[in-house]
């Protein structure tokens, strides 16, 4: 088998690499995520990855594109289905083209790691591609090892990002860690899942209102007072 590992970051790559190792599976890693912004982020992704490769000995290659631009124009219309419709669908299919071209049999993603991804259609996604290209979907459930995977990725000093990818998901995630640390100061212990729940009723048409975070986490845990003043 000669695997090609789609990869989105090096935490993501800590469990699937050690799990694919255990099978005597010896992945070759590529990184093409031109969904990350702005470009800080994107560069401290990238070379987070391309020095953990080297302390692993795992082969990588660099298809290296920030691709902000041709992001915003594909996506302007779509901001509420943009990983189904641009971001996944743009990152594997070129992870398959790549496979293809450059002899690869069998491809697989991290992004099946992420237990924030929407893992059912990635898994339908790839399947697709695979059938298109002719190449074989290598799938494995990796989100089993999601806190394995976390702390290792911690003991080892690993840059450990706050959000997804895109601006998009960067306000979410910002909203939801504000409303996070205003619970602790009334007293609510925040869990990811009530955080990102309340994040997602704050949408109108998909976009968050800001006004309307503050009437949901208020109205939420009004036991407690005013959480967002």
């Amino acid at each position: 088998m000669k695997l090609l590992l789609h990869t989105c970051c090096a935490p993501c790559s800590v469990y699937c690499i050690k799990s694919l190792r255990a099978e005597d599976i010896e992945p070759t890693l590529y990184w093409y995520n031109p969904n990350i912004h702005p470009y800080v982020e994107y560069k401290a992704r990238r070379d987070c990855l391309v020095e953990y490769v080297k302390q692993k000995q795992v082969k990588l290659v660099l298809e290296d594109a920030y691709g902000l631009d041709e992001f915003c124009k594909n996506v302007v219309d779509k901001i509420t289905t943009r990983c189904q419709d641009y971001c996944y669908p743009k990152r594997l299919r070129q992870a398959f083209e790549y496979a293809k071209k450059n002899g690869y049999d069998t491809i697989s993603t991290t992004l099946l790691y992420s237990i924030y991804q929407k893992h059912e259609f990635i898994a339908d996604l790839m399947e697709a591609l695979a059938a298109e290209y002719g190449v074989e979907f290598l799938y494995r459930d990796f989100r089993k090892g999601w806190q394995e995977g976390q702390d290792e990725a911690r003991a080892a000093g690993l840059y450990m990002q706050k959000y997804c990818g895109c601006v998009f998901s960067e306000e979410e995630s910002g909203i939801g860690r504000e409303i996070g640390r205003k619970m602790k100061k009334q007293g609510v212990s925040p869990t990811n899942a009530n955080v990102r729940k309340l994040v997602e009723s704050c949408k109108v048409d998909g976009i968050i209102v800001p006004g309307v975070v503050k009437a949901a986490v208020n109205e939420a845990f009004s036991e407690y007072g005013d959480i967002i003043d």
